[in-house]
């Protein structure tokens, strides 16, 4: 992270330095010297093979013709063969860089002995590679594959799928007991990188023939199945050094379904699979290579690298301290500077938890400072960071999920979720603002804050942010827009200190190709779930379970689907939390009559709040450790600031209208009313309305008031406005009578 001191003198207006900076996560090594020269190469080769193949620019174009490599396609990619590519490059990059375990600590001794036995199993995995290759050479002189001849069969269980099951089972081991210095390359993770270049190299192979038809019938090769096992151990193994246990131990569960589901009773109750069938259509687009991994390798690179353009330009400095020159000078000011901020920085980065290490390293401090207590400066950055991912128009690569799920238009969805955002952030905003007039907290002071006459002179910062939005609505694809906005943020860095020259943009696509790796790795985890739950079945089973619990209330049902959704949800990224609940409860409750975009908004929004949900909540466990609370706590302090939020799906799955649905006054009355009633509700669960502590008995009726104000009726707008009123009136009267007695 950049020092304050290390600023441009160009920046002494600015207060907040580096707050985009790529944290460096525990167990990431850091390389130097030609290690680290390789793996930073690697990692932009990475990002910019995605730039160029979404653009459809190739080696060929790119030379005007003069460069044609016969071995390497021309773009456009084959789809199925750039998904492979796109997680395979992952996982190599993820392997290089993250370590299994901790790294051992000074004057602490590393097993070395443990080291050695990861050589027998690199020859393993090297004889796997050159069988996928032999594959390969065979299938091109005009060889017929198929999964019936004895001879393929025979060499694909032998001489490919054994050995590259002994180096990835053996590595995988191996790398929970070897403990490696920081700054060196693990050997058994270098064996993880030829079973992954195995596994990509064969299903390329494969994929490229008739066979992908063959899937889950008798004909697919045995070689797919034996692949995918190994490329889902990779998948998962990755995951959990980068993402934690709890969507492994998901996917674990899910896979273990497929094999038990026959046994157990009810609902739980799923066909019979072979273990060669499952995994034959587990690597498809049934799967791993699915939506999650179509979006990943499509829209959600396309906006990292967007996002690490921003930062190696630092206009995401440039939007923080904005904020602070928005909202600084309001009571609580750093809180509700987080609010600005992390909206601003969370809509683009993704993901939650990453959002608050970004933000909160900045605005937790100085809340403490002014008084907040460390439990609720967290808690406030946490919901805070939480509310990026439903703010149009990227929505943290949500809206783009969405959209090839649901099939629904990008720019719809973008337009729908104005409203909902408009109303988290509202409700967090007077939550904050209550929460501050008990306090009796100040703002900060002006010699505190950004000179916001030297900011407006850079508002052209915000121009890439502008073209993307612009672009998207004029009609240009996600791709072309994501591309015009990276462009233009290399672009208005030649105004600002921080011109970005060919080091600068040779680093951004190195941040990007860091920055991939966790999503894609969770979105690929999340494919395995989604693939389970397609080919078991079990959705369709959860969705007569909704309309059984329909048939009682559908209120009761939607309860239900929101607890599923806030329980898949937890210790995930949003990206993956949405996947499996999109899977699993939006069909259930499109089976309810509900339209589709207000069912997927519904379980959309509850993916994303299970980040501030205790007892595991991503989000706030971040900001616990930077304000140095107990992460419990801390959990139970965001889901109470974030309580209104939690009412939003509730609101508008009964008035779709606040999702843009309606005649436009239709839309504005019940946007209005909608935030008069979350104002109500903050003032109910602080305790603190219009200026005055509320007794019980006035928060019972806020309470009320609230509920009738955003059920959507103009009769019960006009009862809440009367019960608001009301409390208005004998609040006064109390204050009055209380002074005369005084």
């Amino acid at each position: 992270m950049t020092d304050k001191n290390n600023a441009l003198p160009d920046d002494d207006h600015m207060i907040a330095h580096g707050v985009d900076d790529e944290p460096v996560e525990s167990n990431r090594r850091i390389y130097t010297g030609k290690s680290f020269q390789f793996v930073t190469f690697a990692a932009v080769i990475y990002a910019a093979f995605h730039m160029l193949a979404l653009n459809g620019v190739g080696i060929k174009a790119l030379t005007g013709g003069l460069v044609d490599i016969p071995f390497l396609p021309d773009f456009p990619i084959e789809t199925w063969n750039f998904r492979i590519a796109h997680v395979a490059g992952a996982l190599i990059l993820g392997f290089l860089m993250f370590s299994s375990t901790r790294f051992p600590e000074e004057g602490e001794k590393s097993n070395k002995g443990v080291r050695f036995l990861a050589y027998p199993l690199l020859v393993s995995a090297l004889f796997s590679l050159g069988m996928a290759l032999y594959f390969a050479w065979e299938i091109a002189s005009g060889t017929m594959w198929n999964g019936i001849d004895k001879g393929i069969r025979f060499n694909e269980i032998w001489l490919f799928g054994t050995p590259l099951w002994i180096a990835t089972a053996g590595s995988i081991l191996l790398s929970w007991f070897d403990r490696q210095s920081r700054g060196r390359f693990a050997p058994h993770d270098f064996v993880l990188v030829v079973c992954c270049l195995a596994v990509a190299t064969y299903l390329i192979t494969i994929y490229g023939t008739l066979m992908r038809n063959s899937t889950g019938t008798a004909f697919a090769p045995v070689g797919i199945s034996m692949a995918a096992v190994a490329g889902t151990a990779l998948i998962m193994e990755l995951t959990r050094r980068v993402a934690g246990l709890a969507l492994v131990a998901i996917a674990s569960v899910f896979l273990v379904y497929v094999f038990i589901g026959e046994f157990l009773p009810g609902f739980l109750t799923s066909p019979p699979i072979s273990w060669e069938r499952f995994f034959s259509q587990v690597y498809t687009d049934a799967g791993v290579l699915g939506p999650t991994t179509s979006v990943s390798s499509t829209y959600i690179i396309l906006f990292i690298i967007f996002a690490a353009f921003l930062q190696a330009s630092k206009v995401g400095d440039y939007f923080v301290n904005f904020a602070f020159a928005a909202a600084g000078k309001a009571r609580g000011g750093p809180a509700k500077v987080a609010i600005f901020a992390s909206g601003l920085m969370g809509m683009i980065n993704g993901t939650s938890a990453g959002n608050v290490v970004a933000t909160g390293s900045l605005t937790i401090p100085l809340m403490k400072k002014v008084g907040y207590h460390k439990n609720t400066a967290g808690a406030i950055e946490a919901a805070a960071s939480t509310g990026g991912q439903i703010m149009p128009p990227i929505m943290g690569a949500g809206a783009f999920i969405m959209a090839e799920v649901t099939g629904i238009p990008y720019s719809d969805i973008a337009i729908a979720a104005v409203i909902p955002a408009i109303l988290y952030f509202v409700s967090i905003y007077f939550m904050v603002d209550f929460e501050a007039a008990k306090m009796g907290m100040k703002g900060m002071r002006e010699d505190e804050l950004p000179k916001v006459a030297k900011l407006a002179k850079q508002a052209y910062l915000f121009l890439p942010i502008l073209i993307l939005i612009v672009a998207l609505f004029m009609g240009y694809s996600v791709i072309r827009a994501g591309t015009l906005a990276t462009a233009a943020a290399a672009v208005v860095s030649w105004f600002s200190p921080y011109r970005m020259d060919l080091k600068r943009i040779y680093s951004a696509f190195e941040i990007a190709g860091h920055m991939s790796i966790q999503i894609i790795a969770v979105c690929a985890c999340a494919g395995i779930i989604v693939g389970v739950i397609s080919l078991t079945g079990v959705g369709a089973r959860f969705s007569n379970v909704l309309l059984s619990l329909a048939d009682a209330s559908q209120l009761l049902a939607l309860f239900f689907a929101m607890c599923i959704a806030i329980l898949l949800g937890m210790g995930m990224p949003t990206t993956a939390a949405y996947a499996v609940a999109a899977s699993v409860v939006a069909p259930g409750l499109v089976d309810l009559g509900i339209p589709l975009l207000t069912a997927h908004f519904f379980v959309f929004y509850f993916a994303v709040v299970s980040a501030i949900t205790p007892p595991v909540a991503l989000a706030s466990f971040a900001a616990a450790g930077i304000s140095g609370s107990n992460p419990l706590q801390t959990s139970v302090a965001s889901f109470k600031i974030g309580i209104a939020a939690f009412v939003v799906p509730f609101m508008f799955f009964y008035n779709s209208t606040l999702l843009m649905e309606g005649e436009w006054l239709h839309v504005l009355r019940s946007g209005t009313t909608a935030i008069v009633g979350i104002f109500l509700l903050a003032a109910a669960v602080q305790g603190w309305f219009i200026g005055a502590r509320a007794n019980n008995f006035y928060r019972i009726l806020l309470v009320a008031a609230a509920f009738m104000m955003i059920s959507g009726g103009l009769m019960t707008d006009l009862i809440g406005v009367a019960i608001a009123v009301g409390v208005v009136l004998l609040q006064r009267a109390t204050r009055d009578r209380n002074q005369a007695v005084a």
